[in-house]
């Protein structure tokens, strides 16, 4: 097989560098009850690291529960492998291409 050749784009694997950086956040104006589920789900048993959204992390302001579950989202969403379907979160998550990390914030990806 060939390569593309040089005006072609290509897209490397997830976790090979290069490429576009996507997150997973919280769907702005989600229901505080059905975010707080999803926050609970995936800092559990989802397995996400939510060490920075705990008193003295780095993302724990603003403390809010759409903050809060939007890093944990992202967090999942990055562990599981980065695939639509890592972030629905019933329906209350979305993916982005704009880097939601803010000061000392940061939002892994890839």
């Amino acid at each position: 097989m060939l390569p593309p050749p040089p005006s072609a784009p290509t897209t490397p694997s997830p976790g090979q560098g290069g490429g576009t950086h996507i997150w997973c956040v919280a769907k702005p104006g989600g229901d505080t009850a059905t975010l707080m589920s999803a926050l609970n789900y995936a800092c559990g048993e989802g397995g996400a690291d939510c060490s920075a959204i705990q008193p003295g992390g780095s993302c724990f302001q603003p403390n809010t529960v759409d903050a809060h579950a939007s890093y944990a989202f992202n967090s999942y969403y990055q562990k599981h492998g980065r695939n639509y379907w890592n972030c629905y979160f019933d329906g209350n998550a979305l993916v982005t291409v704009s880097d939601p990390s803010s000061g000392s914030c940061i939002y892994p990806s890839q």
